[in-house]
């Protein structure tokens, strides 16, 4: 099911940690390459450090901003200007879809997702912390940092790289799962993880006529180019009755582990007539937007969750419980909901505290 965006359109911005090594570079690479047609922003600490061959195309490379072929545009950056190249990339004549933040080896992921939070830009929304490990050396990197365990119980969405390397790789999967909060843990190789999990493909017809890193790698990529390593699961559900809103809130605030995405519209019936509630959830962050109606359509909830390991079968009974037929609104039913309708001064309520310290 293909959802349109909620309007305002807001840009998602995904910050990408992980130590030294684990292969962060490789799967921004990868991600850049295998785009699908959605034009990417990228800020990373150390430019030097990218190894994308069709830069080649794009001329000399300074150490500001870069518009390469598919708009993809790469900015070497202190945390401190973040915000300065936040706004820059969210201006909407760039067309940016996604904008991923590289983190360096040794940066602390909670300042610059409490950052991303902070930003009172609208052209923008937190789409998530996604930690990158290296299952060959986790064990030593564990005993040189270990504050790897608080940042594992920070992340969103966890890719456990280079398992390929590894010899005892299901036991690192198990240690990590151990090690997260309600994240999605997924295996890797090379950095090749599907895109959709992080953020909505674009058809690519729609760059006609622009050269991409899809055009430029057809002919020449390695022989894993093709392969995935790690799928994401998803269901669509969609409902004609309104749903209760208390309900969903309980199906919200208990959702399971590696559900990592969900995303779509909700329509709450009597408790809002006038308008629907674009929903974005991302790891344990949560907002919606309410917007009104469109004129002459169907009132509908359309609800896309996505994650790794999910019963699809399960999340749709529990959202399929969620329907309700009352004529009436409890006066008091939507304060759950309207907690994470957008306000600055409250943003850090959208992001519950993990165990182990929050942000």
């Amino acid at each position: 099911m293909s959802l349109p965006s909620p309007e305002p359109q807001q840009i998602p911005v995904v910050v990408l940690a992980g130590f030294l090594g684990s292969g962060k570079t490789t799967l921004l690479n990868h991600l850049l390459h295998r785009s699908g047609g959605s034009r990417i922003g990228a800020i990373v600490n150390d430019f030097g450090a990218i190894e994308i061959d069709a830069m080649a195309v794009a001329g000399a490379l300074g150490d500001s901003t870069v518009s390469l072929g598919n708009g993809c545009l790469c900015c070497a950056v202190d945390a401190s200007e973040l915000d300065q190249y936040l706004e820059r990339l969210a201006e909407p004549s760039l067309g940016i879809d996604v904008i991923v933040i590289e983190a360096s080896g040794l940066a602390e992921p909670q300042e610059l997702v409490r950052m991303v939070l902070a930003s009172e830009h609208p052209g923008i929304v937190y789409g998530g912390l996604v930690e990158v490990v290296d299952a060959a050396e986790f064990d030593d990197t564990r005993s040189r940092h270990p504050e790897i365990d608080r940042h594992l119980a920070l992340a969103d969405l966890v890719v456990v790289n280079k398992l390929d390397r590894a010899a005892d790789g299901e036991r690192v999967l198990g240690l990590v799962r151990s090690l997260v909060d309600r994240a999605a843990v997924v295996p890797a190789s090379y950095g090749r993880i599907d895109p959709e999990f992080l953020f909505d493909c674009r058809p690519s017809e729609e760059r006609i006529g622009q050269l991409s890193f899809d055009d430029l790698h057809e002919h020449g990529t390695d022989d894993h180019a093709e392969h995935l390593h790690s799928a994401y699961d998803s269901l669509s559900f969609v409902s004609r009755e309104p749903l209760d809103p208390r309900r969903l809130m309980e199906f919200l605030d208990s959702r399971p582990e590696g559900l990592y995405r969900i995303k779509g519209y909700v329509d709450f019936g009597p408790y809002d007539v006038l308008n629907r509630y674009a929903v974005h959830a991302v790891g344990r962050f949560l907002r919606f937007y309410p917007e009104p109606w469109p004129a002459g359509g169907e009132r509908l909830t359309q609800l896309v969750l996505i994650g790794s390991g999910i019963d699809a079968s399960a999340l749709d009974k529990e959202l399929g419980a969620c329907r309700s037929d009352a004529p009436h609104a409890d006066e008091r039913g939507m304060w759950g909901v309207l907690r994470y309708v957008r306000n600055p001064e409250e943003d850090s309520a959208s992001l519950p505290e993990p165990s182990t310290g929050g942000l």
